[in-house]
């Protein structure tokens, strides 16, 4: 498959589900051997020729072999039931990439090549990508990024339960993927702690979409109940460190036999009771009883909206320890402007006696020569008035055109229409992404540029050219932003993800949420470039609009930041308009 010139995915993936074990790898081994040796038997007895610098089926691999002399296979991490998993090494690209390989005589390569090519066209970021599937020199082999720097749920789950917060994040983020990929036709039917990864920034990535299912023959009659069963299972897990069955799996203990699914805030003390909940409704028909009378989630998208229902769960307010070193003041220890305590006196403090009048005969004198000066001071500003106004032809002083009143601005000192107003903040009803070519960045984030917090964030895909963006993407990515009403927009404080060299930001004022058009006809607001990860832009003159477009035409090189590689790009945390 071709990759666009101008951005790439998001990272790479880190391959298979299962972990190589010595007995699976021996049987299984065993078993490909036996149906290779048949399947090149027949190809010699049928006079065919191979390509000698290919493996002649896939239990020959091994690490070193390169396929479409591109590939080359480092390690492998799952040998099962005819087929191998691998890291390896896209050398065109210099990245490390996963690939699956089976026998193009398999029963299930046809299955896994067009689940692998269904994959590749949904373009989710949330999904690890499909890169590459072919088929070639009796192989077929599908091949997916490789997010090194990313975590499996199973090692998060194996250090104990997660928080609230994390495990509100987890359903929230898992659900609402699903849900997008169920809406094109797209069902997963193997979602583990083992498909679903979490990046550095907390941002949750699902591999194997449709394909771990078909290397494995695995089918489902309610493919979407089968899913959101599976997230109910892994939120469960999130809450409890346990399956939520009488069998261990994934690392994790099962309920004791006979006690039957009983609710997460019941197994472990300290449970959120509304994540608890949803657990409950998600896994209904594995025997769960909906508390409260709410109804059973049936598909992704009705557990996305469960979830989005619930009140936000907030992270936990960061603990401060100060530094060993760190001493308190006696302001700090809430002794400020007290006496000492236990009548223990404070020491005296010196204080500096006022300086000696002037008695002498020569302070004397200055002082009469001060008072003179002033005096005479006074009469010259007094004669000055007096003949400016006579010379106005107004001896009696009492035209009311000249008369100048002191109180006229309250005291203000000036003329209360010049006085300029404060600033008053703007409320955004609304955000979308603005993509006049129809290349969206990350169309579901684009309401964490207004959320307050300044850990999440609308992000761009990272560009190879930069920092000015190419033509090819509309010479430039943004969002656009409804205040509910016209309003006088004046200025707007923008939060982003990354500083360097350098990042350029334009505001315009739209018609409508969905303008036609490119901002060649919009209004312009204010435009600026920094190199910080803040900038303030404000208009020349206030700007009556509804909507106000933000523009990003240059963007940081930046480096690395899963699910994010390194690039040019750019990410909006934070967005104030004022009037």
């Amino acid at each position: 498959m071709a990759e666009r010139s101008t951005a790439a995915v998001d990272v790479a993936d880190n391959s298979g589900d299962d972990p190589l074990t010595a007995k699976a790898g021996k049987a299984t081994a065993d078993g490909v051997a036996e149906a290779d040796d048949t399947a090149k038997k027949n190809a010699q007895e049928a006079g065919g020729s191979k390509d000698d610098t290919q493996p002649s089926s896939a239990s020959e691999l091994h690490s070193g072999h390169k396929l479409a002399r591109r590939y080359r296979l480092e390690e492998c991490v799952t040998r099962l039931d005819g087929f191998s998993s691998w890291r390896a090494v896209d050398e065109k690209l210099r990245r490390a990439v996963g690939v699956h390989v089976l026998p193009a005589a398999h029963a299930r390569a046809r299955s896994v090549l067009a689940a692998a090519r269904s994959s590749a066209l949904l373009g989710d970021p949330r999904f690890v990508q499909v890169l590459d599937a072919v088929e070639e020199n009796d192989l077929v082999y599908v091949v997916h990024e490789w997010l090194p720097d990313a975590t499996e749920l199973t090692a998060l789950l194996a250090a104990g339960p997660m928080e609230a917060h994390d495990a509100y994040q987890l359903v929230s983020q898992v659900s609402q993927a699903m849900a997008a990929a169920h809406r094109e036709g797209l069902a997963h039917l193997r979602l583990t702690p083992g498909a679903v990864l979490r990046s550095s920034t907390g941002q949750y990535r699902i591999r194997g979409l449709a394909v771990n299912a078909a290397l494995r023959g695995i089918s489902a009659e309610r493919p979407q109940r089968t899913d959101t069963e599976a997230i109910g299972a892994l939120l469960y897990a999130a809450l409890t460190q346990r399956w939520p069955y009488d069998t261990d799996a994934h690392g994790l203990s099962g309920l004791p036999k006979g006690v039957g699914l009983i609710p997460p805030d019941q197994v472990r003390a300290g449970v959120h009771r509304g994540l608890s909940e949803i657990a409950m409704r998600a896994l209904v028909n594995d025997g769960a009883t909906a508390s409260r009378l709410e109804p059973p989630c049936t598909t992704p998208d009705e557990l996305a909206k469960a979830v989005a229902a619930m009140p936000r769960i907030r992270p936990p307010e960061p603990i401060f320890t100060p530094p060993p070193d760190y001493q308190r003041t006696t302001y700090q220890q809430g002794t400020y402007g007290r006496p000492a305590a236990h009548g223990v006196a404070a020491a005296p403090q010196r204080v500096q006696p006022p300086p000696a009048p002037l008695e002498s005969r020569t302070g004397k004198v200055l002082k009469w020569a001060v008072s003179a000066l002033l005096i005479a001071a006074l009469g010259l500003g007094s004669w000055q008035i007096a003949d400016k106004l006579l010379s106005n032809g107004n001896p009696g002083g009492d035209d009311p055109k000249n008369t100048q009143t002191a109180n006229s601005d309250n005291g203000s000192g000036g003329s209360g229409k010049d006085k300029p107003a404060a600033p008053v903040p703007l409320t955004v009803k609304d955000v979308k992404e603005f993509a006049p070519d129809g290349s969206f960045q990350n169309a579901d984030g684009a309401r964490n540029s207004i959320d307050g917090d300044p850990s999440t964030y609308w992000r761009t895909k990272y560009y190879r050219d930069g920092p000015e963006l190419a033509p090819q993407i509309s010479k430039g990515v943004g969002l656009i932003y409804d205040l509910g009403s016209e309003r006088n927009v004046s200025s707007a404080s923008i939060g982003m993800r990354y500083g360097k060299d350098h990042t350029t930001i334009t505001l315009y004022a739209a018609d409508s949420m969905t303008p036609s058009g490119t901002v060649d006809g919009m209004k312009t607001i204010a435009t600026g470039t920094t190199t910080d990860k803040s900038m303030k832009l404000t208009a020349k003159e206030p700007v009556k609009t509804r909507f106000v477009v933000l523009w990003i035409t240059a963007m940081p090189y930046s480096p690395p930041d899963p699910p994010s590689s390194k690039g040019y790009k750019q990410g909006i945390t934070d967005v104030k308009f004022t009037g």
